[in-house]
């Protein structure tokens, strides 16, 4: 069990999956960027915290839900937490995370639902077998099955974080694809750095030359 002072933010952790430099230079050395697409989703997130508490039935909508789990050493907010009332009169919470963006084929995005998931398990002592992410450009839901890879994943992820913040030391850059969108790039400089580092390499190969 981890104390309140130990916990670390569940975004960290699709930080990390997206980038281990992108998540040390944000919970780290205390950095941040923003461009047109973390704007757009800044600004979903807080119209979705915002709307109200909804109640119809056997359903119920609760949004901005603060989460925290000692076991895991997590904490963070969810966008929204629906809850289905079942056959024995319980209130099954069933997490939605919504993004901006596209569905992706890599976890990051559903490793942070997960972890949301496991909070909320630990908090409310129930068992919950799904949940969903809501992305913005094509309007839908994906459904994520919380099985025992993604959780194992997802854990695997929040000890991966806690080494990373506990050692405070910023990755090395290394240009991707995904650096051309990237908020943090005006921080990372990841073509400015390689190419200094191709430079130095090309004068050391010619000073070993001559």
């Amino acid at each position: 069990m981890y104390d309140e002072d130990d916990l670390i933010p569940i975004s960290a952790l699709q930080h990390f999956l997206f980038c281990e430099r992108q998540c040390a230079l944000i919970h780290i050395e205390q950095l941040w960027g923003e461009n047109r697409r973390t704007a757009e989703g800044r600004i979903m997130h807080e119209k979705v915290h915002g709307e109200d508490t909804e109640t119809r039935g056997s359903f119920r909508t609760e949004r901005g839900v603060s989460l925290r789990s000692l076991r895991l050493g997590l904490i963070g907010k969810a966008d929204v937490v629906e809850f289905h009332k079942t056959g024995d009169r319980r209130w099954l919470p069933f997490p939605v995370e919504h993004k901006r963006g596209r569905p992706k084929i890599e976890d990051w995005d559903r490793v942070q639902l997960c972890a949301q998931a496991l909070c909320l398990e630990e908090m409310l002592s129930v068992q919950i077998q799904r949940g969903a992410i809501f992305y913005g450009t094509p309007r839908r839901r994906e459904e994520v099955d919380f099985n025992q890879e993604l959780r194992a994943k997802t854990k695997d992820t929040a000890n991966a974080v806690r080494r990373l913040l506990a050692e405070g030391v910023t990755p090395k850059p290394g240009y991707r694809k995904r650096c051309v969108n990237c908020s943090m790039a005006g921080f990372c400089l990841p073509r400015v750095i390689e190419s200094k580092k191709s430079v130095s390499k090309y004068l050391q190969k010619e000073t070993a030359g001559e």
